[in-house]
């Protein structure tokens, strides 16, 4: 019994590290799901191979591109719009394309989704801002 509990866990140990190398990031679901049933996350992740890390006609940056805005509409989990700013940086993208992107959600998704991604964004370029000069907030 506990040598089939171990060859399971062996595995999930397996398959996780597989989703890391090819992902380039892992998100906390994945490591839940990969543990408690991993049939359902290979299918899941079957999706997103087919759809995402496979080569296809879109590049990798490019890709992550558009998972920024779909998740910045959605207003995902921070944690999982920064994992795709992380690994749209790594892919080649600049911070203001990332921010260009991050815009375009605006017009359509309205300002607080803006906002969510923008405050995602901030917290992995860590860019530098401009506060009003002192006392123009207290003048009436």
């Amino acid at each position: 019994m506990a040598e089939e509990a171990s060859e399971s866990l062996s595995e999930e140990q397996e398959y996780i590290d597989d989703m890391a190398r090819r992902r380039g990031y892992l998100l906390d679901y994945h490591k839940v799901m990969v543990n408690q049933d991993v049939s359902f996350m290979k299918a899941v992740d079957g999706l997103v191979q087919a759809a995402y890390l496979e080569p296809r006609s879109l590049d990798r940056k490019t890709k992550e591109l558009i998972f920024i805005v779909s998740l910045t509409v959605l207003r995902a989990e921070r944690t999982h719009i920064t994992s795709h700013i992380e690994a749209a940086l790594s892919a080649g993208a600049t911070p203001e394309e990332i921010l260009e992107a991050i815009e375009i959600a605006c017009p359509e998704a309205g300002v607080v989704a803006f906002q969510w991604g923008l405050d995602a964004w901030r917290e992995v370029v860590q860019p530098e801002w401009i506060e009003p000069s002192p006392g123009v907030l207290n003048e009436k």
